[in-house]
């Protein structure tokens, strides 16, 4: 059985702050500490062998234990962690209130008790922590009962009563918007976009949701914020950039207006921008594109998005979105110079992107040396997609990677490998529903050009292609294909004998 790498990566995990107050909180434990020698040890190596621990501590009786030692190890790192950031996020301040409220409780210490709920509970009702809320006003009715006989008894609870029941609503008011949150995110994230009218009745159904639909029916800030980030969403998905546009930055203002919510929402937050960025894009508007996504990269140093977690997200979303910013402009040269000088600062991150940001950054990388003449390069980039894919992520990126595939092989005069690649994908639109068209046109005259050896008719059929192009793109849904891979100006470049970057730029500055 292969070793187990998960302390390994626990501890490679923890910054030099993190390691120093574990440390510093093991030395105040008396005894024998072989958690110690295996954590400094483990600390120093590139890559986790265990077949080298356990050479280097041969003479240590705790070798013959090893797996518990590891365990035990793990533990104690993950408990120093829970302290370390104890007062750095608003729900372990609640949990650890709460713990204080109990042992109060248990001790029969009811006064100082009750100033521990009326503390956690003005904090939990700032941040919208519903839930917390409810276990306090739970612990606030323990000790009303233990006080009984006080004079006002009736109206105290009864007031307690009602802020349990308004509690509850705005508990269930938001688990609702969640579920509803859940649906739209799970299509978004597996396809990007809607193919089909069966899709999109999906979409439709969530946006005519009465509770997404209707007046004031969002009971807190924070379903407020995510009821208007579902209607983001939706509209992003049928690719309404206009409405998508409006919508976040109704998320964006109620979460700017109510610091301690923006702060415990960072990641909606840095989502919001990053939809509200990708509105600016499809209008062309690079310049506030661009301000947008260094307002994104700024959150490295606000309080409250420091966190490996965030810092993840900003990171991967920075690198693909700065990619798409200069591939989409034609400026392939400084994509190709931007993931340079990026290399070194992802390599920390890359393992521990989401799948699709990985699938994006190798789009992406393979788009930009595909848009800079570097074929080869292109194709490495994009088989490393191809062979990772998973069916249920981001399928829109291994479509339209498939085409850029065809583009690619195209390029490099891969006759032989096209025709079985044609047919392959061919397959494999038959077997997807979608209602636009774009694709198979392209790869119809593809196969008619690699079939014909004439030059000139070369050109004829790509003048053919693009006024059959021109005519789908009339429809709003076949344009979807710009988004991801710029056909449009590939087959100009091949009709007027000139290069795809030129082309891009021109019809961006057209556009």
């Amino acid at each position: 059985m292969k070793p187990s790498t998960e302390l390994f990566a626990l501890i490679k995990s923890m910054s030099k702050s993190e390691k120093r107050f574990f440390k510093l909180n093991s030395a105040i434990q008396s005894g024998e500490k072989n958690y110690l020698k295996i954590f400094d040890f483990i600390e120093k190596l590139g890559s986790y062998d265990e077949e080298q621990l356990k050479h280097h501590f041969k003479d240590e009786t705790f070798v013959k234990h090893l797996p518990s030692e590891k365990n035990h190890l793990y533990k104690l790192i993950l408990k120093s962690l829970r302290s370390y950031y104890s007062d750095q996020t608003v729900s372990t301040q609640l949990k650890e209130e709460i713990k204080n409220v109990e042992v109060l409780y248990n001790k029969a210490l009811y006064q100082e008790c009750s100033k521990f709920i009326k503390r956690a509970k003005r904090i939990a009702q700032d941040y919208e922590k519903f839930y917390y809320q409810f276990e306090l006003i739970s612990w606030e009715k323990r000790l009303l009962e233990e006080s009984y006989k006080t004079t006002n008894f009736d109206d105290i609870l009864k007031k307690v009563i009602e802020e349990e029941a308004e509690v509850i609503s705005k508990l269930r008011n938001l688990a609702e918007y969640q579920i509803l949150f859940s649906k739209i995110n799970a299509l978004f994230r597996s396809g990007g976009f809607t193919k089909n009218e069966e899709e999109r009745a999906l979409v439709n159904e969530i946006a005519n949701h009465p509770l997404i639909r209707g007046k004031n029916t969002a009971l807190s800030k924070r379903a407020a914020s995510i009821c208007y980030y579902i209607k983001g969403l939706c509209a992003a998905t049928n690719r309404d950039y206009l409405a998508s546009n409006l919508f976040f930055s109704k998320t964006k203002e109620i979460l700017d207006n109510n610091e301690k919510l923006k702060l415990d929402l960072g990641k909606q937050y840095i989502e919001t921008l990053f939809h509200l960025m990708r509105c600016n894009l499809d209008a062309g508007d690079f310049a506030t594109a661009q301000k947008r996504l260094d307002e994104i990269r700024g959150l490295f140093q606000t309080k409250g998005f420091k966190s490996i977690d965030l810092a993840l997200k900003i990171r991967s979303v920075c690198v693909n979105e700065q990619l798409i910013i200069f591939n989409r402009q034609g400026d392939f040269e400084s994509a190709i110079l931007f993931l340079e000088k990026e290399e070194n600062l992802l390599k920390p991150f890359e393992e521990k992107f989401s799948k699709d940001h990985q699938l994006q950054l190798l789009f992406n990388t393979s788009y930009a040396h595909f848009g800079n003449g570097e074929f080869k390069k292109a194709l490495f980039f994009l088989n490393e997609l191809l062979n990772n894919f998973e069916q249920h992520v981001r399928q829109d990126i291994y479509n339209f990677a498939r085409i850029l595939n065809l583009l690619i092989h195209f390029e490099l005069n891969n006759t032989d490998l096209l025709e079985y690649e044609i047919i392959s994908i061919n397959r494999f639109i038959r077997k997807t529903k979608r209602d636009y068209n774009i694709e198979t046109i392209l790869i119809k005259y593809i196969r008619k050009i690699i079939r014909t050896n004439a030059t000139d008719e070369h050109k004829v059929l790509f003048e053919r292609l693009y006024q059959e192009m021109e005519q789908l793109f009339e429809n709003h849904q076949e344009t979807v294909i710009l988004e991801y891979v710029d056909v449009f100006s590939w087959v100009e470049s091949k009709i007027k004998k000139t290069t795809f970057d030129k082309l891009v730029q021109k019809n961006q500055e057209r556009k």
